[in-house]
């Protein structure tokens, strides 16, 4: 009988936001494939799980994935897990789940927390509809694209960024967006020194130069420009 490929969600900072369903899971599991074997490591043990644990990322996930899912055709239950959230979501896992997909392999996902899905709720954008761009591109001329594209939709449009590029992205922003749309920066959500920054790009601009270097992990989402010129309407009806 074959067994089951699980995608489990783990904390993105706060340990307390683990499910119990994944907690039994991650225990359960014959083997857990991990993004960084030393960073699940970690969480493992809090949680006191001894679950043989083999690398699965971004620069081994298509040579892996066979092997993986010939042993959940075999009858073995694995679990994926990446650094932190939910897998497949700017992190490894789309791959594998196709592939599990395509092969009638059964596909079990363990809801959890996300950077995006606290992002989308904690900034005040209207999200009845969103989008999700992942990581900017960083050579100027694919860049200026990405912007542009952003720059274009009718919905808000939530992206994460390095910390060392939080400037120049607000940057890109001021440039293809104007300066007037509203935006929100989160900053290392669920973690010690989580922060939510809300305000017009202009201003998010201006607190960026000023503060000179961020640290962290962060999301940054842009309302559409129909809401960021009405703030105050209901966007639920307009959107």
């Amino acid at each position: 009988m074959a067994g089951t490929l699980y995608i489990v969600s783990t904390p993105i900072g706060n340990l307390e936001d683990i499910t119990l369903r994944a907690l039994r899971i991650l225990k359960e599991a014959n083997l857990i494939a991990a993004e960084d074997t030393r960073h699940s490591r970690g969480l493992l043990a809090h949680f006191n799980i001894h679950t043989p644990l083999t690398s699965y990322h971004a620069f081994n996930e298509r040579g892996k994935c066979q092997n993986l899912l010939d042993r959940v055709a075999g009858g073995e239950n694995i679990a994926l897990v990446t650094d932190a959230g939910t897998p497949a979501i700017a992190d490894p896992g789309f791959f594998i789940v196709r592939e599990a997909v395509n092969a009638g392999i059964k596909v079990e996902v363990i809801p959890g927390v996300s950077a995006l899905t606290f992002a989308a709720a904690a900034t005040g954008l209207p999200v009845d509809k969103f989008a999700f761009y992942a990581f900017p591109p960083v050579k100027s001329g694919r860049r200026d694209k990405f912007f542009e594209s952003l720059a274009a939709e009718d919905k808000t449009v939530f992206f994460y960024e390095s910390p060392f590029r939080i400037t120049g992205a607000l940057e890109y922003l001021e440039k293809h967006c104007s300066g007037s749309r509203q935006a929100a920066i989160v900053r290392e959500a669920t973690k010690l020194h989580e922060e939510i920054l809300r305000g017009t790009v202009a201003e998010l601009l201006a607190i960026s130069r000023q503060r000179g270097s961020w640290k962290g992990e962060f999301v940054i989402g842009v309302a559409p420009e129909k809401y960021s010129s009405n703030p105050d309407e209901d966007c639920e009806k307009d959107y």
